[in-house]
């Protein structure tokens, strides 16, 4: 099965080697047809430290490395309005 990939902003680059990213869907409700937004927050790994918050980035689905970090970065899709 292959790994997922999706694309998200990152939000926190706070931690050590860790970056949140935020990923936004589109769906539609299944009884009342409406469309709304969901956001899902991902813990991703980032080596070298070097995403910032506001940075578009592509993350790549991996083996757990923590508690709640399953998810690594992959590339830089944007840089952030800096």
């Amino acid at each position: 099965m292959p790994k997922k990939i999706y694309t998200g902003e990152v939000v926190s680059d706070r931690m050590d080697k860790t970056v949140v990213v935020v990923v936004k869907r589109i769906t539609q409700h299944p009884v009342y047809k409406k469309t709304i937004k969901k956001l899902t927050k991902f813990k991703a790994h980032d080596e070298e430290n070097k995403y910032k918050a506001g940075d578009i980035v592509r993350i790549i689905e991996s083996s757990p490395l923590s508690k709640d970090k399953k998810w690594k970065v992959l590339d830089m899709v944007r840089k952030g309005s800096e």
